[in-house]
């Protein structure tokens, strides 16, 4: 079991988010589109979770796993899809902690645009983002000492609010 940790939002994440895409983006090179600041350090005024989220977008996974050792001598792991179709996981440990989930995703993928519009769209409503503190703060009461059982109880939660942010994004189409 993982304890589930939830701390104050912080004004070092974006700056930590930057130099975390900067320090990866140095094993991409030309196949790096863009990377995202994703998960909620990426929101600013909700608490989070102590580990900042990068969503990288490439123009090619194949690439991409041909990097894998330039990934691994930057101090990243390399769990492959590790669960998800189409993406690679590389998270990074400081002091023995995670600090750093880094998804993944080539250009176009369904997955990539979810993320995107998720955070988009708490960005854009804040009452929403703080709905959202609400429920993993819940959460985290329920299941303060298994972190499985805490991202599965704001489960339902997220799928509708990324439902409406998809709609959001694209007005007139069903959500």
């Amino acid at each position: 079991m993982t304890e589930v940790k939830l701390v104050p939002p912080s004004p070092l994440w974006p700056a930590l988010a930057q130099a975390e895409a900067e320090r990866f983006a140095q094993a991409l090179g030309d196949n790096l589109v863009a990377i995202h600041h994703i998960g909620s350090t990426s929101i600013a005024g909700i608490w989070a979770k102590p580990i900042i989220d990068l969503l990288p977008e490439v123009s090619s996974l194949e690439l991409l796993d041909l990097a894998r050792p330039h990934i691994e001598a930057l101090g990243y792991e390399y769990w492959g899809e590790y669960g998800l179709p189409g993406r690679r996981f590389c998270p990074r440990r400081v002091d023995g902690l995670r600090r750093v989930n880094v998804h993944c995703y080539q250009s176009g993928q369904s997955e990539l645009h979810r993320h995107l519009a998720f955070r988009d769209y708490l960005r854009a409503h804040p009452q929403v983002a703080l709905a959202y503190q609400q429920e993993k703060l819940r959460c985290r009461d329920l299941c303060p000492e298994d972190a499985f059982a805490y991202t599965e109880c704001k489960s339902d939660w997220i799928k509708a609010t990324e439902r409406a942010a998809l709609a959001w994004q694209q007005p007139g189409l069903p959500p």
